[in-house]
């Protein structure tokens, strides 16, 4: 069986934008994910990374700067017909290897998805370890107070440069 190639990870751009709120928003339809607004994604277009086939955007994630130490992750989403072909974990990887050349020390996850970043080296804590740039976020959560994800972290190894 040949092995199939991950058509490569880009930065995201304007043309993207009505894709991935489709994207992002048909899982948090069903309860999968956090939504997005067209302007959010807009304001933040910058921290966008995408897999296209064929010209249209079928896979994203968000890498967002929190702080000096601190970034997160965002809005992973593969569409339902490209799933299961690694490219959920490529852009993982890309938002791993963007944070490290960044400095940054630490990415954050909150995902319905925990087993799915463990497999990257993150580890589960508890939510209130988490910087307080992040609760700003919260507090414009629909699920608000009552968060149901699971937090978990990734800690660049400080010695290994």
């Amino acid at each position: 069986m040949a092995c199939e190639q991950i058509p490569r990870i880009q930065k995201a751009k304007i043309a993207d934008v009505p894709q991935l709120h489709k994207l992002i928003n048909e899982f948090a339809d069903r309860g999968q994910m956090l939504p997005r607004s067209l302007s959010e994604i807009y304001e933040n277009l910058r921290d966008y990374f995408v897999i296209r086939v064929g010209g249209e955007a079928v896979a994203c994630v968000a890498l967002h700067v929190l702080w000096s130490d601190a970034a997160e992750t965002k809005s992973l989403a593969v569409a339902e017909e490209v799933q299961g072909k690694g490219m959920g974990s490529a852009l993982v990887r890309a938002c791993l290897e963007e944070a490290e050349g960044l400095g940054v020390s630490t990415v954050l996850a909150l995902t319905y998805q925990p087993t799915f970043f463990e497999k990257f080296g993150f580890q589960r804590v508890d939510v209130m370890q988490l910087p307080r740039k992040l609760w700003r976020e919260c507090y414009d959560c629909p699920k608000f107070p009552n968060c149901d994800e699971v937090a978990l972290t990734y800690v660049f190894d400080a010695t290994a440069s």
